[in-house]
């Protein structure tokens, strides 16, 4: 009877786990949804920022360096219009940022599977906006 028992409970974790994969795995994260969430967070939870060493001279700047808050919304309303190579290239940044609350980057990261999901959906089909996305991505990917 020990033996039939210990079938059965692994017959029953066996279908548990395989159902749970089935539900986790068939949740579609909306790539909006996701970056909505993330720019949530991000306002949430802004991390302070160690101010800069004062200098006795200004150092001239090309661009200033614009929030992860902003930078994300900037990547959002990127993603919203169509361009999806200036979003992947905003996200790819945010993620190279070192100072982020944990809360952040779970978010983030989060939003850049979501969009890469849907990127790589449209890539399928044959867009030549997601394929450019994609090959921006995997550059970036590379060189760091």
């Amino acid at each position: 009877m020990t033996r039939a028992n210990g079938n059965l409970f692994k017959m029953v974790a066996v279908c548990a786990s395989l159902t749970m994969a089935f539900v986790g795995c068939n949740r579609k994260a909306d790539a909006n949804r996701e970056l909505e969430q993330a720019a949530r967070t991000f306002e949430k939870a802004e991390p302070t920022q160690p101010a800069p060493p004062a200098l006795s001279e200004p150092v001239p700047t090309a661009a200033p360096i614009p929030a992860p808050a902003q930078e994300l919304k900037q990547a959002l309303v990127a993603y919203k219009a169509g361009e999806l190579e200036d979003a992947v290239t905003r996200l790819q940044k945010l993620r190279a940022t070192p100072v982020m609350a944990p809360e952040q980057r779970m978010a983030l990261q989060d939003a850049v599977a979501a969009v890469m999901t849907e990127i790589h959906a449209l890539a399928d089909k044959g867009d030549a906006r997601a394929q450019q996305a994609i090959k921006r991505y995997k550059e970036m990917q590379t060189s760091r």
